[in-house]
This record gives C-alpha cells, sequence and structure tokens, in this order.
C-alpha cells in the first residue's frame, strides 16, 4: 500500500505522520500520478501550524512530478508514461495521489522531475509576480526580499532577464553570495543595514517602483518606506508572521501607494493561465535565463526534519522530498 504524510491536528513538525493510504482509481477528469519528486514550500508550514487553517486530517505539499499510471473517464490531454506536473491542490506529500486534470501540465523534454517539482509553485509565484502584479520591465530597480529563498532565488533572476537592476535583501553573508549568484547587483545584509535607507541611497532618494516581500511582519513597514510615490507594495508571504493589522490611511502618508496581497491560486484559476505560467516558466529555464537550484533532497518519510530546517532558515534554494 503507497504511503504519505498526514496530520490529524496543527502543530510542529511532529505532527507529521508517515502511513499507509488508500488510493482508489481516478474519477472522470482524474488522473493517477506516482510521484517522483515533491516541492517544500513554506506555506507547507503555515498549512501545517494552522496559519492557513484547512480541514483534517490532511495530506500537506502543494506541488509535485510524477508519472501517469492511469487516467478516469474524459481526460483527453495526458495518457499512461506521461511525465506531468502540478502546483495545487493541496496532498502533494504523497507516493501515489489523485489529481484533477485540468491542474495537471506536461513536463517538457530537457527538464528533469526534480527541478519541475521544485520550480512549479515557487517558480509560478515568481511567474505573476513579475509578469502580472507588476509587469517588470527594462530599467526598473526592484526589492526583492529574501532573495536567497526559494521564490527570490527565482524571481530575482527572471527580473534581472527582463531588464531590471535587482536589490536583494538577505539574512546572512553566506545567504548573500547566492543572491549575488541569482543577479542581484546590490545586496542589502538585513542583520547589519537598515533596507529603506540603503535603497533610498542607490536609488539617489527616488525609491523604488515595487517590493516583492514574502517575509511579512519583520519587514513590511520598511519595505513601504522603500517605495517611490505610486509603488506597490507585493505583500505575498509570512515567513517572520503574519503582518499586523494596518492603518490604511499611512498608504496616503508615503506616496499614494498600491498594496496587494496576492495568490497563485488566484492568477491560475484558469486553464489558459495555468497553460501560460507553466509556459513561460518551463521556456525560460530551458533558455537558461532561470536556472532551479535543488540544494536540498529529504526522503518523504523524513518531511518532519525537512519543515524544521526550512522554519530555522536552514535550507537555501529550493528543496524537494523524494518518496
Amino acid at each position: 500500500m503507497p504511503h504519505a504524510i498526514r496530520i490529524y491536528q496543527n502543530g510542529g513538525p511532529e505532527q507529521l505522520k508517515w502511513e499507509p493510504v488508500e488510493v482508489g482509481a481516478p474519477g472522470p477528469g482524474e488522473v493517477l500520478v506516482r510521484n517522483t519528486a515533491i516541492g517544500l514550500n513554506y506555506i507547507d508550514t503555515y498549512h501545517r501550524s494552522g496559519l492557513y487553517p484547512l480541514p483534517m486530517p490532511l495530506t500537506l505539499g502543494s506541488e509535485g512530478a510524477g508519472v501517469v499510471e492511469a487516467v478516469g473517464l474524459k481526460v483527453k490531454d495526458f495518457k499512461i508514461g506521461d511525465r506531468v506536473a502540478y502546483a495545487q491542490p493541496i496532498g502533494a506529500y504523497a507516493e501515489v495521489l489523485l489529481r484533477p486534470a485540468a491542474r495537471l501540465v506536461k513536463i517538457p523534454a530537457g527538464i528533469k522531475d526534480e527541478t519541475a517539482a521544485a520550480m512549479m509553485l515557487k517558480g509560478m509565484t515568481a511567474w505573476y509576480l513579475c509578469r502580472r502584479t507588476y509587469r517588470v520591465k527594462k530599467g526598473d530597480t526592484i526589492v526583492v526580499h529574501a532573495a536567497a529563498g526559494g521564490v527570490g532565488q527565482i524571481l530575482c533572476q527572471w527580473a534581472k532577464h527582463l531588464g531590471a537592476t535587482v536589490i536583494g535583501t538577505v539574512g546572512s553573508d553566506a545567504k548573500a553570495v547566492l543572491a549575488k549568484k541569482a543577479g542581484c547587483r546590490h545586496i542589502i545584509v538585513t542583520s547589519r543595514e537598515k533596507v529603506s535607507e540603503r535603497v533610498k541611497a542607490i536609488t539617489k532618494g527616488k525609491g523604488v517602483p515595487v517590493v516583492y516581500d514574502g517575509v511579512g511582519k519583520d519587514t513590511f513597514m520598511e519595505s513601504l518606506d522603500c517605495l517611490a510615490p505610486l509603488g506597490m507594495m507585493v505583500s505575498f508571504g509570512n515567513a517572520s508572521g503574519a503582518v499586523p493589522p494596518v492603518n490604511i490611511g499611512i498608504l496616503a502618508q508615503k506616496g499614494s501607494l498600491f498594496l496587494t496581497r496576492p495568490t497563485l491560486v488566484n492568477y491560475t484559476a484558469s486553464r489558459e493561465d495555468l497553460l501560460t505560467a507553466a509556459r513561460e516558466l518551463f521556456a525560460v529555464v530551458k533558455k537558461g535565463a532561470v536556472k532551479i537550484a535543488v540544494n536540498q533532497r529529504y526522503p518523504l518519510s523524513e518531511a518532519a526534519q525537512a519543515h524544521r530546517d526550512l522554519e530555522s532558515r536552514k535550507t537555501t534554494g529550493s528543496t524537494v522530498l523524494i518518496p
């Protein structure tokens, strides 16, 4: 019988249980996938802890890659043996699982399963951030927080490819090396530098048109101070905790700023948008403009340790779980 990581109540990594599960035959519009690699993401810890509540019991995980083993009725786009990848719905921490065909994409030749598993959620997040939420263009100077993280490294490379000057923030000198490699022209080490002061110095007092902030509570106010008038604050994650309530009048005081809290679910809600995101992501990876750094690998059965290392900021780039 195949195994999966299950949780029965919210809490720490110790709640992750490795246990056998029954997986039925695919129904209409479904595909049975045997995972070959599963992506680890910070949002997995939010689902585990209860920051983003979900019904219990629960199989965690939002992205993965694998091989089609069976298809249900009315599935026309996939056949047994196809290499496929997905980001959402939840349930990826499993050896075998059922996926809605509408949320699957084929992995093109030249991209490994591990790479696909490591980039679907993070890579398509980077896609909507720089191609939809704020469309980065040549000549822009932008700020990317946690530039050495999974989304950060992809976003920095993509923005540089689009012609932007990237200012990346990191927490240590070791991570500064990774941010530099990812295309950051300027790097701010937050443990010893004030971000907004450095950004204003780099931009000669103008500020930037957009800040991409996946850190949350610890960086939110500093991010607003980095923006030029009419700039956009993109708060897309809470690695340091949820942003506390904000008086929206501060957006007026700081220059008629825009604030958005986007999610991948909304930006890939339609099949057309999902395929566009995947196509553009695969294209920049295949041409080498964006390199996916899979820096950590754990057996799926050791997902709890992977969570501990992720939350302790011990990981860099992308991490995959191997069934």
